[in-house]
């Protein structure tokens, strides 16, 4: 963390929307109990139509932090999926605290809309080729009660708005 940014605390969900709305992006908001897994979220699938994420937070052996957002029921092979987003060795998952420090979120809220959070500009952002197939994307907002549904365009749009530049490659199997 560095010192310009150890005391400002990580985006809200209200801060979020802001940023988005002088974007001029279109989002929407639906509000549930809170899931902190895909399976969790089966529910909500006919009442938010569009692509359904799921995050994986991991770094490799260099210290290098990479956000994986990937269609719900995709799979990644964690063991070979380093020779596809440029990561220096095998990656495992990063631990909670970077994820609170780099993102801002907390185990079960990981979103890509944490590159709003991420100013040091620590993470790699990976959105999976299929996920981006869909017109609409939906990510938490933050927190782990809300799903945004926001074009897969303005998805992009908005990290780059961000200052990251989002890896768009095929990961999943």
């Amino acid at each position: 963390m560095t010192p310009e940014t150890a005391s400002v605390p990580p985006a809200t969900a209200d801060d979020l929307f802001r940023f988005l709305d002088a974007l001029g992006i279109g989002h929407s908001t639906k509000y549930h109990p809170p899931v902190f897994t895909v399976a969790e979220s089966v529910s909500l699938r006919d009442e938010i139509p569009g692509g359904h994420t799921k995050n994986l937070f991991v770094k490799d052996k260099k210290g290098n932090f990479f956000l994986l957002t990937v269609e719900e029921n995709a799979s990644v092979d964690l063991k070979t999926v380093h020779t596809l987003i440029g990561a220096a060795s095998k990656v495992s998952f990063g631990k909670p605290e970077k994820l609170m420090e780099y993102l801002g979120v907390v185990p079960g809220s990981v979103t890509a809309f944490g590159a709003i959070n991420d100013k040091g500009h620590n993470v790699t952002f990976v959105l999976d080729a299929d996920l981006m197939e869909h017109d609409t994307i939906n990510c938490h907002p933050l927190t782990n009660d809300a799903t945004t549904s926001i074009g897969r365009d303005d998805l992009l749009r908005f990290m780059e708005a961000t200052g990251h530049r989002p890896l768009v490659l095929k990961v999943t199997g």
